[in-house]
């Protein structure tokens, strides 16, 4: 009995460190800069894709060695806005934020400290991810989208590949 414990112990152990070190791996594979590449909106309800970003967006995802996020996310044509409700469009075509992140096996989440919308800051942004080489596929968690409410949960399928 003693032996089957100590044995049951030991895959246990065994194990841990296996995920371990597959989350480090991981986590060194995700430390740079990844360059935007698509971003599709689905909606639940009809399976519906839309780029509510346009076909060409633009933006950043960084991660750093010791923990740090930083996303900065653009819809294809921004202009210049010359009115306050050009302006107040805008916000429709950008997502910012940065906080420290944290892997766990094909998802990591991040304590937003700072956002383009003050109503991330403090919360935690869960995202799924797939690496694959230099390529990036993260899949938001289902929400409503302020710039798609009419559509009701929808989430985003981003494509990233590693900045060179």
């Amino acid at each position: 009995m003693l032996m089957i414990r100590i044995s049951q112990t030991a895959a246990v152990i065994a194990l841990t460190a296996i995920i371990a070190c597959a989350q480090n791996d991981a986590a060194k594979k995700m430390v740079g800069t990844w360059k935007l590449v698509s971003h599709v909106t689905e909606v639940q309800a009809t399976g519906e894709k839309m780029l509510l970003m346009g076909k060409s967006p633009a933006g950043y995802a960084i991660f750093t060695s010791d923990g740090r996020a930083m996303f900065v996310l653009t819809g294809e044509g921004r202009k210049p806005a010359k009115t306050v409700d050009e302006r107040a469009d805008l916000f429709n075509t950008v997502v910012a934020y940065s906080g420290t992140y944290k892997l766990e096996n094909d998802k990591w989440t991040t304590k937003v400290e700072v956002a383009w919308d003050p109503e991330w800051v403090g919360t935690e942004q869960t995202r799924f991810f797939k690496l694959e080489g230099d390529r990036l596929e993260v899949t938001t968690t289902w929400r409503i989208r302020p710039a798609a409410v009419e559509k009701g949960l929808t989430r985003a399928v981003l494509t990233f590949e590693r900045s060179k």
